[in-house]
């Protein structure tokens, strides 16, 4: 496979050390280690080895440096990827599949920021609990079923968005463990049902969190340290619709499982996303999901600023707002899987209040 024309890692070694100084104070050792993995990565920094052809009249010699492997870089974890998608596609059942997507909203997204570990368990077992209780219930499917989650904190463009991705077969064992039942064609669950219980869970696991001192604010979240004003912040969430997607994949299970493997294993950003760097920024390709057509596909450029952080701007001439370098948040930010095979327990508030994933 052709190297491509441009990569994280030139725009890490070009502009890096001028981001981590304008930075310094507000990036994790994390984030540097990863940096500095990306930078590093098959380049004699990490030292290699050297292939030659034995015949003596060739002698063609070629040097391979060493990967970092390192779990966010672009170029490495290919083969993991790899094997988790056949570890994956190799559970599947004989049966069609629902591909179901569980969104937290943006004022719990804005707080998540700040309590990553804890929110992010809440979302993972509050969707994970919502299937399985909607599903076991004789109004609905009547039968335990597994699912499979993957957690995705950014959207295409790189703005923060977490949600969960889901693999859902659709049937499940009888209640009383004695047969198969098949889910209706080409339905399952009702997503208003499943989006009712989700966000009653979710704000009761919340308020449970904030109650124990789970919950760290800052900044202009400061104020929600109080009781009555995180009452308050939640209050007109309790009455808004949340979205919850499902439904059956044109490409079956495997398409789904294909693209969520592709986020598993890397980084928020690949090399093939990339389309330039000049003196305006880093533009790359992304997908705007409201658009049908070649325009869903635009360019978006990051444009580096004096100060903090990188300018972002569409290209298409949104409003532009400020952002620090997203695709480097948090080293364990961008995903993580769970195979939920049995109801889900309570989040352990009282185990962890660290701020990461």
């Amino acid at each position: 496979m052709p190297r491509p024309a441009l990569e994280v890692a030139d725009i890490f070694r070009g502009h890096g050390a001028a981001w981590r100084q304008a930075n310094a104070g507000h990036v994790s050792l994390g984030q540097l280690k990863v940096m500095s993995a990306i930078e590093s990565c098959r380049t004699a920094a990490l030292g290699g080895h050297v292939a030659r052809c034995e015949n003596a009249k060739c002698a063609y010699t070629q040097i391979a440096y060493n990967s970092c492997r390192n779990r966010h870089c672009p170029k490495c974890q290919s083969a993991a990827a790899r094997a988790w998608l056949a570890e994956r596609e190799a559970e599947l059942l004989p049966v069609p599949y629902f591909h179901v997507v569980f969104s937290l909203p943006a004022q719990i997204a804005d707080i998540a920021y700040q309590n990553k570990a804890v929110i992010y368990d809440i979302l993972f077992k509050a969707s994970a609990e919502t299937m399985i209780t909607i599903a076991a219930d004789p109004k609905h499917l009547g039968a335990r079923i597994g699912v499979l989650s993957v957690l995705h904190t950014w959207g295409s463009a790189l703005t923060h968005h977490p949600h969960v991705h889901m693999i859902v077969p659709g049937g499940g064992i009888s209640l009383d463990g004695t047969r198969w039942v098949a889910c209706r064609p080409n339905f399952l669950l009702y997503v208003g049902v499943l989006s009712r219980l989700f966000r009653r869970l979710v704000l009761e696991q919340l308020a449970a969190a904030h109650r124990v001192g789970a919950l760290q604010f800052f900044g202009n979240h400061a104020s929600l340290t109080n009781a009555r004003a995180f009452a308050a912040y939640l209050a007109p969430l309790r009455n808004s619709e949340w979205v919850v997607y499902c439904k059956r994949p044109f490409g079956g299970p495997e398409e789904v499982l294909r693209y969520l493997a592709r986020y598993t294993h890397r980084v928020a950003i690949s090399n093939r996303r990339l389309v330039s760097l000049d003196d305006s920024g880093v533009t790359f390709k992304w997908k705007d999901y409201r658009v049908e057509g070649p325009e869903r596909y635009p360019d978006r450029c990051y444009q580096s600023c004096q100060r903090q952080g990188f300018d972002k701007r569409s290209a298409r001439g949104a409003k532009s707002t400020r952002a620090s370098l997203p695709l480097l948040r948090q080293p364990h930010d961008h995903h993580r899987d769970l195979l939920a095979r049995t109801k889900a327990e309570a989040p352990p508030f009282a185990r962890s209040t660290s701020n990461h994933d």
